[in-house]
Parts: C-alpha cells; structure tokens; sequence
C-alpha cells in the first residue's frame, strides 16, 4: 500500500509499504477514504524528532470503510463506515469506563511513562503505525471504532476522530458560564473549531487570536470577535480586558501550545535539539526540555480572576517554568490533556447533519491525493496558501 512515511526533520514522504494484516481476533481492517493533516503532526515534522524511526507512518484523522474483520469481532462488518478516534483505547478497563480513554490502561505506554497509545505518533505513545495511508489496522474492533452512516461526504464525520472531539473538550473543560465570554488562543483548526462550539455551547462572546490572516477572517465570518495578534503585540491582554470590564473573560483556551511565537530562545532551543543524534536529543527533551509559553502566559494573564484555563494545545519540555505565583493568586482552575475522544461522541454525533451547526462541511481548506502529502505539510507547517485544514485522500 501507499503511506505517508516520515524520515527525518521536515523530510516526509509517500512510499509503498507492506499491507496491514490482522494481527489479534479483535482487529479490523479500515480502507481509508479520508485522513486529515494535524497541527501536532507539524510537531512530529519539526520537533519531536528523537522519538520516531524512519519509516514510521503517520496521521491519527482517519475514517474509512472495513475490509476485513478479525473472528472476535461481532459489531463490524465489511462495507461498514468508521471513523477511528486517534486514541488506542479498550473501552472497557477503569479509565476507559470513566470517560478517560486517552489514559486506557490496556494501551499504556509503560516504558515513557505515557498515557494511551495513539496512531502515527511516536514510540512516547506506542509507534502504533498511522493513518495517512491506503489501509490501517485497527484494534479493538468491537469498542473503538465509530460507525457512521453511508452517503454524506467523508468530511461531515472525519473531524470525529480528532478536531471535534478536541475542540469539545477543550470548551468543556474551559467550564464557560451560561452567557459568558472566552478567549481562544490561536486559531489553527482545533482552536477554530473551539471557537465554534464554544459560541454553539452558548457563550456570548468568542474572542479569537491569532496573526494569520486568512485564519482571523474564517473566525470572524463564524461570529468570533477577533484580534490579530501582531497589530496589538504587548497589548494584547489589555485589549481582551478591554472588551470585558477589565476584568478578562471568563475563561480561556490555549490552542496555540510550543508552537507559541516572540519566545527565541526557547524556539532556538527546540531547533538546536532536533539537530542532535537521536539518543542525545531524546535526553535533553526528556530532562531538560522548556516549552515556548508565551500561549499559556498569555492565557494566565488573560482569564478573569476565578476563572478557567483550559489547555488543547501541546507542550513537550519537561523543565517548563510555570507562573505559580500569578496563578494562585488568581484562583485560577487549569484544565489540560488529550482529548477523550469516545467520551463526547454521543454529544456531537447528532449535531452532525444536514443543518450542520458546527460547520464541518466546507471545514478543509484544501482536499488533495494522498501523494500531495510531503508538499501539504510544507504548506501547513509554513501557514501558506490559506491552508487551515488540509484532507488527504488515499
């Protein structure tokens, strides 16, 4: 089969490799139709490099169409259409019975210290091998995957695997009052979507930041009160008080995480350790790894006394120098972590229709073969082309 492969620092690429088999009774095949490009696959491009091989493949946005199903698995069938969450979860051990399927017991990453494995991301998180491919070998077959109706396009049910899902419980955890006001940080595709339901959920107003343009006009054709980060620079915080009695919103969600501008050092840092052997660089991120925080110091500054910071966005140093004292004297609540994908389907399944609240047809900015991948993730990573949400299809 055809798979997006990845060999070093933004060095990915499109090769044929051996097809998926069913390894246990439970796995199934998935021929994928769709699979998005994350926002943390751009980490795996540019920073995390010391944790993967070449050749492992990547994508964790996959949804397609089973092909082959293991003797133990009694809810699928061939001809059904999935959509695969990126977290491997059992569904059935104590985390996954207490909607915390992004810490699943069953798939664990014991050696790292890490929670759940996930699909074409890192040996951290298993080296389970991705979705950005012709074929995925899915585990869990009865539990794991979520099917859907045939008809209506790929992308009024990709998103379920990752961006909606992400996006809910980041407002979910942001815990905005009825009528009350958010601030989202960045407006990449999980921020956006953010924004969205963040505004569906009832909140009266919806402040989006961010410096990319086309970014700022999809938010703001959606409702979102939006600020363009380079225009207001250090007064960033001011304006958002601005607009909230002085006092900031009630809550607000970093999207942004180590992808954070105006941080040099910590950028030069990041740079510097993904050009060192693998076993060195591994070291120093696990040690003495330090995030670009300018996202979350702006969001501390940001919320209103007592209020929520929620966290999507992804961190990876070790060495992270939080602002404690601001916090506590603040009364801020921090929320934090991957999402949980299996726990908010129920909620966002029906609003996937015709009427389509959240506006996930017509989210991609760009659908491309698969073979246009290595070229989708130069674009992305370098915010061209008005690429907000690329799909690719195998």
């Amino acid at each position: 089969m055809r798979a997006l492969t990845w060999h070093g620092k933004r060095d990915v690429r499109v090769e044929t490799v051996p097809d998926p088999r069913l390894e246990k009774p439970d796995d199934v095949i998935v021929r994928i139709t769709s699979t998005g490009i994350c926002g943390s696959d751009l980490h795996l491009y540019e920073l995390l490099t010391p944790y993967l091989t070449p050749g492992d493949i990547l994508g964790h946005e996959p949804m397609g169409v089973v092909e082959e199903v293991g003797a133990g698995v009694t809810a699928l069938a061939p001809g059904d259409r999935v959509v695969v969450p990126f977290n491997v979860s059992c569904g059935d051990c104590f985390m996954c019975d207490r909607g915390l399927h992004s810490q699943c017991e069953t798939t664990q990453v014991h050696a790292h210290g890490k929670g759940a494995s996930l699909f074409g991301y890192t040996k951290l998180y298993g080296q389970v091998p991705g979705g950005q491919a012709e074929y995925l070998r899915v585990p869990f077959g009865n539990t794991l995957p979520v099917k859907v109706e045939h008809g209506p396009p790929d992308e009024r049910y990709v998103y379920l695997s990752d961006v909606l899902p992400t996006a809910w419980q980041a407002v979910d955890y942001a815990a905005v009052p009825p009528g009350g006001t958010v601030t989202v940080l960045g407006l990449g595709p999980i921020g956006d979507m953010a924004a969205r339901v963040a505004l569906h959920r009832g909140a009266s107003e919806v402040i989006g930041v961010d410096l990319v343009p086309e970014r700022l006009e999809r938010a703001r054709a959606r409702g979102v009160t939006v600020l363009d980060a380079r225009e207001h620079g250090k007064d960033l915080v001011t304006a958002i008080r601005d607009r909230t009695d002085g006092r900031g919103t009630d809550a607000v969600v970093d999207a942004v995480g180590m992808e954070a501008h105006g941080a040099p050092v910590a950028k030069a840092g990041h740079f510097l350790v993904g050009l060192l052997p693998g076993a060195l660089a591994e070291k120093l991120m696990d040690r003495v790894g330090v995030d670009r925080l300018a996202a979350l110091y702006t969001a501390v500054e940001a919320v209103r006394r007592g209020g929520t910071v929620s966290v999507v966005g992804v961190y990876g140093g070790m060495a992270d120098p939080m602002p404690m004292m601001t916090m506590f004297d603040k009364q801020i609540q921090l929320r934090m972590g991957q999402a949980n994908v299996h726990r908010w389907v129920r909620e966002i399944l029906p609003l996937l229709n015709d009427a389509d609240p959240l506006g996930v047809q017509g989210f991609a900015t760009h659908t491309l073969p698969l073979e246009e991948g290595p070229d989708a993730y130069r674009t992305f990573q370098a915010k061209e082309d008005g690429m907000v949400k690329t799909l690719l299809t195998p």
